[in-house]
């Protein structure tokens, strides 16, 4: 019988000091082999100190995402990569499911819902349940095994769309699966904005992003807060 697989588990962070000590702590209740790596793109508050006193491992990188994921895959020793933003929660059994889908396929992505919704929230969350790889955003939490990231080359350099990106050139390199478990996100941008502008903006964004346009030129209409 093989051992289960090592997950990393990559969290990005930006000043995530209020969110992060309960993604950490849902991480850390799940059983089998992992690491957690938080990779900080510069955060003026309290994330780091967070990070260290949960007992995690801790990462610098310029600003962006992708850079930071990019910095904490190559850092990780795992089998398997888990790309979890940091006000995002695991379900109970996400590890599980992570190493059960990869035992048969390349990489794969969680549903998403949030932990506090309204009913556009709630629609947001029933279009992920739509095996679409058009709708595979950061937040839902991508896995892949360590092969199948290095052999697409890891994540774009771009400011915005590079969760799309990825999920796409995982998508065409193997096997990609949609798990029917839901991560739970923090629904505070659209607290912030207003839920229907920021559903607005996220569909104009993801619109251009289908049309191929450059990220660069529309990188400044994303507020990352």
């Amino acid at each position: 019988m093989q051992p289960p697989m090592t997950v990393s588990i990559i969290i990005p962070t930006l000043n995530e000091a209020d969110g992060l000590p309960a993604t950490l702590r849902r991480v850390q209740s799940q059983p089998g082999p992992k690491e957690i790596l938080v990779v900080d793109g510069g955060s003026t508050d309290r994330t780091l100190s967070v990070a260290r006193e949960a007992g995690v491992r801790t990462l610098r990188a310029p600003r962006g995402r992708a850079v930071q994921m990019n910095r904490g895959a190559a850092h990780a020793s795992g089998d398997v990569l888990l790309f979890l933003h940091a006000d995002t929660l695991l379900p109970p059994t996400g590890l599980a499911t992570v190493r059960r889908t990869l035992a048969d396929a390349d990489a794969g992505i969680f549903r998403l819902r949030f932990t506090r919704e309204t009913p556009l929230l709630r629609l947001y969350g029933w279009a992920t349940s739509l095996d679409w790889i058009r709708l595979a955003f950061g937040d839902r939490g991508l896995f892949t095994t360590r092969s199948a990231f290095e052999a697409v080359g890891g994540y774009p350099d771009w400011p915005i769309f590079e969760d799309l990106e990825m999920a796409d050139r995982l998508d065409r390199h193997g096997s990609f699966d949609f798990v029917d478990s839901a991560v739970r996100t923090s629904p505070r941008r659209f607290e912030r904005n207003g839920p229907v502008r920021q559903q607005l903006r996220n569909a104009y964004l993801w619109l251009h992003y289908c049309l191929r346009t450059e990220p660069e030129s529309v990188a400044h209409l994303y507020d990352d807060g």
